[in-house]
């Protein structure tokens, strides 16, 4: 079901282009800001600390934490956001020499038991750094993902995150990135190419990077927590008999 969905939204919708971010820590900056708010807003921070001159891991670490703070606002939870930005860099010096291609060249489950280990990071923050900033072989999951794949059948409500992420990664186990049938394949909405989002990674890295952006807009634009879409979704032939009304 997994490989199914996949090759029928990379054929309809092609390359999503994400992450959206010109640099690594980037990256990792927008994984720990997005928690709980929207993309819009952590854009809006991510531009202020652009704007400040900090967006790097020399200018988080030596920002004091009441400006961080404030440069953060928009994202919400800005205290214990700023405090995060602040216990990774911490983190990156303490057990990487502060430096992040040190860091990303560590094995992935170890690096991800490190991640795991700091405050404020779980599984989806972690997963999001490893693959999209580090290029690790790591499937991201978040609610999107877990709607889609429930109404289809694939999981059952009571899967835990590691559960539907190893299900995910052995169904596209071998699987090499889709082109679009044709150009005049109909498109949602996607970011502009990015430095990152073009960077050169492995197929699976590719082909986990595009199925988690195609989930996201499966979930955006039909497969909604209380109205969805499913006569119009790309993915209707797909669902389990009887769950579209005759």
């Amino acid at each position: 079901m997994v490989r199914r969905i996949y090759r029928k939204l990379a054929r309809s919708w092609g390359q999503q282009n994400w992450w959206p971010a010109e640099t690594p820590f980037e990256v990792i900056v927008g994984a720990i800001l997005t928690q709980n708010t929207s993309w819009t807003n952590v854009e809006r921070a991510l531009a202020s600390l652009r704007a400040a001159e900090v967006l790097s891991v020399d200018g988080i670490r030596a920002v004091t934490l009441a400006r961080l703070q404030q440069l953060v606002r928009s994202s919400g939870y800005y205290r214990q956001k700023a405090q995060r930005l602040k216990d990774f860099v911490g983190f990156l010096d303490e057990r990487h020499a502060g430096s992040l291609e040190k860091m990303f060249a560590t094995p992935t489950d170890q690096l991800r038991g490190e991640l795991l280990s700091l405050k404020g990071i779980g599984p989806e923050t972690a997963d999001a750094i490893l693959l999209y900033a580090g290029n690790h072989e790591i499937f991201v999951v978040d609610a999107y993902t877990r709607r889609v794949l429930e109404r289809h059948g694939a999981v059952d409500g009571r899967a835990k995150y590691d559960q539907v992420r190893l299900l995910v990664q052995r169904a596209l186990q071998g699987a090499r990135p889709v082109l679009p049938m044709n150009s005049r394949t109909k498109k949602v909405s996607v970011h502009q190419p990015s430095e990152m989002s073009a960077t050169r990674r492995s197929s699976v890295s590719q082909v986990y990077n595009e199925m988690h952006g195609l989930f996201v807009q499966v979930g955006k634009h039909y497969c909604s927590k209380q109205t969805p879409r499913c006569e119009t979704c790309p993915l209707r032939a797909l669902l389990p008999a009887g769950t579209l009304s005759p």
